[in-house]
C-alpha cells in the first residue's frame, strides 16, 4: 500500500512521531507534508485537504494520514473532494473500527489536542489495529453484509454528489493550487505526465 503522509503547519512537528510509527508495516511511505515547524513555505488544513483529494483521486496514494492540531479542519478539508472517505480517529480502537466498518482511504490525527506524554505510542498502538484488520469487511460479523453495502451505496454518492477532481481544479482557487503543487516533493510524487487520467492530466499542466 502506497500512504501518503501530510502534515500541515501547525503538527509539522509531529511528522516524524507519524514516521517512525510506520515502520515495519512494509507499506511505500510518501512523506509529502511539512517536515518542520516554522518552516517555509507552509501549508495550512486547505491545502493539504486538497493534497490529499490530489493523491487520492489520481491514484498516487491508497491512503492519506493527515491531521492538524484538533484533527477536525483536516478531515472537514480533505472530505470536499471526491472518492475521499476521512475519519477523525484518535485511539487504536478508533482506527480498528473505522478500516472495517468505514473502509476509509484517509484518517485525520489531533497532533496538538490531547497529544501529550507518549502520544507517539498511541500512533504506533493506532496504526498497529488499523492494519490488522481487512478494509471494509464489516464489524461486527452479524452486521457485515450490510456495512459493506452501505460502504458501496456512500462510494456511487460521492461519485453521484462531487465534481471530477480535473472540473474542480479548473474552478477552485488558482493559488491554492499553484501553491500545492509547487510544494518541495509533490510534482515529483504526481509526475502528472504519467497520470491515467487524461482530464486531470490536462486540468494540472496548467499550473506547471
Amino acid at each position: 500500500m502506497r500512504i501518503a503522509v501530510i502534515n500541515e503547519t501547525s503538527a509539522a512537528d509531529k511528522n516524524a512521531d507519524i514516521i517512525k510509527a510506520l515502520e515495519g508495516f512494509g507499506h511505500e511511505i510518501l512523506n509529502i507534508g511539512m517536515k518542520e515547524k516554522g518552516a517555509s513555505p507552509e501549508l495550512q488544513y486547505t491545502h493539504t485537504g486538497f493534497l490529499a483529494g490530489l493523491m487520492l483521486n489520481s491514484g498516487r496514494a491508497d491512503l492519506v494520514i493527515g491531521g492538524c492540531g484538533t484533527g477536525q479542519g483536516f478531515v472537514v478539508s480533505a472530505s470536499q473532494y471526491p472518492g475521499v472517505f476521512c475519519g477523525h480517529i484518535q485511539t487504536p480502537l478508533d482506527g480498528w473500527l473505522f478500516t472495517q466498518i468505514n473502509g476509509g482511504n484517509c484518517i485525520s490525527l489531533a497532533l496538538n489536542q490531547g497529544y501529550g506524554w507518549a502520544g507517539d505510542v498511541n500512533l504506533k498502538f493506532l496504526f498497529e489495529r488499523m492494519f490488522s484488520v481487512e478494509s471494509g469487511c464489516g464489524y461486527p460479523a452479524e452486521r457485515q453484509k450490510p456495512q459493506q453495502a452501505s460502504r458501496d451505496l456512500l462510494a456511487g454518492i460521492s461519485a453521484d454528489t462531487h465534481l471530477s477532481m480535473a472540473e474542480i481544479i479548473g474552478k477552485m482557487n488558482r493559488d491554492v493550487v499553484s501553491h500545492v503543487l509547487s510544494y518541495p516533493g509533490v510534482a515529483e510524487v504526481l509526475d502528472i505526465d504519467t497520470l491515467a487520467d487524461a482530464e486531470l492530466k490536462e486540468a494540472l499542466r496548467e499550473f506547471v
